[in-house]
């Protein structure tokens, strides 16, 4: 299922809108609102899949409204204007429909949207079937680490220390080459300085993450992607 929002000012565009997500099977609609600084609100706690969005709407516009959203879902513009529609597809969104919308219209937007997600989840299970061990090189020997047991990793200057229930390993490998080599559904960056495994996390305390009684800083520029991955998890 497709969970979505639909965003107009205009109660009957949204009437309508809301309508044709119940006559879709593979979409459920979370939520609709004529205020677009309610749905922001609404996005803030409650993430969704897709976002059904007027453009032309008063205090924020669609594209202002796509622009404020650091991970913003997959959007399907709705307007009566037909000149925003270079707009549209510049902010790189799903489809754009052109009001009054015909409901064969939107079934194809809608699908759209829904191949698009298939495709994504496709992609995160392959990315789940690669290897679950990385070889790495220390000293004089190439050793094998279980992605399993890996706790957090640890930047130090122009080595990296790798930090398991066992022993630490110390490599000569940027931290940066971890977080491209490493599943991102599994481990994510907090600090300029660390790569955490999410499964190891045991709690999180303002801007401390805590693995193994080992307390982990959460820098600024890590902390809102951070929290984006755990609240969407939680």
């Amino acid at each position: 299922m497709i969970k979505c929002i639909a965003v107009d000012d205009e109660p009957l565009a949204l009437e309508i809108i809301e309508d044709f997500i119940k006559k879709v099977p593979f979409l459920t609609l979370a939520g609709k609102f004529e205020n677009a600084a309610k749905a922001l609100r609404f996005l803030q706690d409650e993430p969704v899949d897709l976002v059904f969005l007027d453009i032309k709407m008063p205090d924020i516009t669609g594209i202002e409204f796509l622009k404020s959203l650091k991970y913003p879902p997959l959007v399907v513009f709705t307007t009566a204007y037909g000149e925003y529609a270079l707009d549209g597809f510049d902010l790189d969104v799903v489809d754009y429909l052109l009001k009054p919308v015909p409901f064969d219209r939107f079934l194809k937007a809608a699908s759209k949207a829904h191949e698009y997600l298939l495709a994504n989840q496709q992609k995160t299970m392959d990315a789940r079937s690669v290897a679950d061990y990385i070889f790495i090189k220390t000293e004089y020997k190439i050793i094998k680490i279980n992605l399993e047991d890996i706790l957090f990793i640890e930047a130090l200057k122009d080595y990296t220390k790798i930090y398991t229930p066992f022993q630490p390993v110390l490599t000569l490998r940027s931290l940066k080459s971890f977080e491209t080599k490493l599943p991102a559904d599994k481990f994510i960056r907090v600090h300029r300085s660390y790569l955490v495994s999410l499964n190891k996390i045991n709690s999180v305390e303002k801007n401390t993450v805590m693995i193994a009684n080992q307390p982990i800083p959460i820098s600024d520029g890590y902390r809102d992607r951070f929290y984006d991955v755990i609240n969407r998890n939680s």
